[in-house]
Parts: structure tokens; sequence; C-alpha cells
């Protein structure tokens, strides 16, 4: 069985914590390491950033770690090589985040095939349209065993989201604002009201909470309205702060969500 359905059948009442990390940032080898580093810190699932020179989701520290990898000579055939080389180490549930462009370029099949070679379950692909999805990727992602995540977000519509649950596996990535990525100090009751609104849905899918997520409350926020939180800017600049010492860039995480 894929290993994201596997850590949500598991889960029980257990609230999880996906991180995000720009692949080859700050340094072009560290991408072992660092997941290594969350494996052995209790982080339930990893999604690993594939650089790219124009994120449109993503706000500038996002931007500016994705520059910093392209720079050192992260690609997509390097990320799959490094992926490999720990592939039998790593238990947790590995997801890239990568825009269309690159994985076109890599070819929709053969990207399939590396994720699977490499021990990854699963793709966020946020520029990826649904109907592409449905009629070209689907079948392939199907055929691998590979899970799609999409996204939804306030602006998104409620038959949008029932025919993004009724067509997907895995998790829902919830989107907590329409903005880009970024670290928030708390969440608005505008973007509690969307939580419960989504919550009153019952869909089929888990969901996971990102964007925005920072500190104790933001963390408490969405794990109480999700089956768990993803952070990413936050740890992208503690990780680039501590010069890709993982392990430190993770005390100062885990400092920060408690207060």
């Amino acid at each position: 069985m894929n290993k994201i359905n596997t850590l949500f059948e598991n889960k029980k009442d257990e609230k999880l914590l996906s991180l995000y990390f720009c692949a080859g940032s700050p340094t072009l080898e560290g991408t072992a390491d660092v997941i290594l580093a969350m494996q052995r810190r209790g982080i339930a699932m990893i999604e690993v950033g594939i650089p790219f020179s124009d994120p449109l989701a993503d706000g500038p520290v996002i931007q500016t770690a994705a520059t910093q990898a392209l720079r050192n000579g992260m690609t997509l055939r390097t990320l799959f090589a490094q992926l490999q080389a720990v592939k039998e180490q790593v238990e947790v549930p590995l997801v890239l985040m990568g825009y269309l462009n690159p994985i076109l370029h890599y070819g929709i099949e053969a990207f399939c095939q590396s994720c699977v070679e490499a021990g990854v379950s699963g793709a966020i692909i946020p520029d990826l349209p649904f109907d592409d999805y449905l009629h070209t990727v689907k079948p392939l992602a199907d055929k691998y065993d590979l899970r799609i995540i999409m996204l939804i977000t306030p602006e998104t519509a409620e038959e949008r989201i029932r025919l993004i649950d009724d067509h997907t596996d895995g998790f829902i990535y919830m989107v907590s604002s329409a903005s880009i990525t970024g670290a928030q100090k708390s969440f608005d009751e505008q973007k509690q009201e969307y939580f419960r609104r989504i919550n009153g849905m019952s869909l089929r899918n888990p969901r996971m909470i990102g964007f925005g997520i920072s500190n104790a409350q933001t963390l408490k926020a969405a794990q109480d309205n999700a089956d768990g939180a993803i952070i990413g800017s936050k740890f992208v600049t503690l990780l680039d702060e501590a010069g890709g010492d993982a392990d430190a860039a993770l005390d100062r995480l885990f400092e920060a969500l408690r207060r």
C-alpha cells in the first residue's frame, strides 16, 4: 500500500506534522541529511521541493531557497539520485512539490516511474490544471501507485472541492489562504470560517492545512481543523539560518511551535 494511505490509516487520533524544504538549499548535498533528521525527530511526512525559476504559489522565503538551489546545481535528475541513495533508510512518506514545467521536460511517465524508484509516495503540482490531471497525469500516476495531491483554497468552489475529493487519493492540501506561502502569526476569523466550512463537507479524503503555520496558535488551529499541518516557510528560514544543519533548525522550530 502507498505510504501516504498507510500513514493516515494508522494515525488514529494523532495530529500529523509535515515539513517542507527545498532540495538543494542551502547546500546541494544536504537533501538526504535533512530527510533523515526529520524522520529521526518524528516528522510524519516530508515534502521535498523541486526548485523552479518561477514558483508562482511561493512567497519570498521559498523563492529565495529555490534560486539558491538552482545556483547550487540542483536538478530533478540530481534530486532523484539523492533520494534513491537513501531510499532504504526512509520509512516516512515523501511527497515532491514541483511546478509543471520541469516535470513536462522530464516526461510525465518518466517522472512517475522515477518517483517510485526513489521511494516517493506522492507529488504536489500546484499549476497542474485539473482536467489535465484527470485525463493525462492520473492514469500514469495510478499505474505507478503515485498519489497526486491537489490543493484547495478559500476561493475554491464546493463543486470543485467535491470533484477533487472524488478523483484523488492520499490527502487534500488545504491552503489556509488564497495568497502565497509565508509565515503568519494567527489565522483570522475568515480563515477559521473556511476551516469550519470544509469540515462540514464530510470529505472522503483526509486533509492537511498548510501556508502560514509558524507558531503554537497557527499550528493548533490547523491541527484542530484537519488531520494535520504542513510547515514550509518557517522551516526553510530556520534551515538557512542554521547553514543546513537540520537538527539545529528542528530544535528552533519545535521551540517556536511551543510559543
